[in-house]
């Protein structure tokens, strides 16, 4: 079946076109105005302290803030005498070398079977597998006189 085709006169598509046209920039207008930002005559107040502030504490009076400030003093004043009265109470515990070259060894996550380490008791080869955590049995010494097998502190 054929669509059905109508004929109009220009006069007709003429009114047609400008009602089209008239239709579309009122629907545009209705859009833009739907949203459009707000006017830039219209301004926001400046934040102020409390916008910053959680809402359960008060803004601090200029007397509070001072005080503040002296307690913090007064407490970074005390921790400094009681470190020179007593700086052995500060001192870094002293680290083992030998454990910690140990330790650096055993977490060494670049460490694949095969390769080497010097160590001040000889040289080693690691054996472990990389899918399992290492153990001291894993650093296998290359020559026999060295500790037996084992990777003790101190390499």
């Amino acid at each position: 079946m054929r669509p059905v085709r109508r004929h109009h006169s220009p006069a007709y598509t003429r009114r047609f076109a400008a009602l089209s046209r008239a239709v579309t920039i009122a629907g545009g207008l209705a859009l833009c105005l739907a949203c459009s930002p707000p006017s830039l005559a219209q301004t926001e107040p400046e934040p102020s302290l409390n916008d910053y502030l959680p809402p359960s504490e008060p803004e601090l009076t200029r007397d509070e803030w001072r005080q503040r400030i002296e307690d913090a003093r007064r407490r970074g004043n005390e921790v400094a005498r009681e470190r020179r009265e007593h700086p052995e109470l500060y001192k870094p515990l002293p680290e083992d070398p030998e454990i910690v070259a140990t330790e650096r060894v055993l977490n060494d996550e670049s460490l694949q079977r095969g390769d080497i380490i010097a160590t001040k008791k000889g040289m080693f080869i690691y054996q472990g597998r990389s899918d399992q955590p290492r153990r001291e049995q894993d650093f296998v010494p290359i020559a026999p006189k060295a500790v037996h097998g084992k990777l003790s502190p101190g390499s």
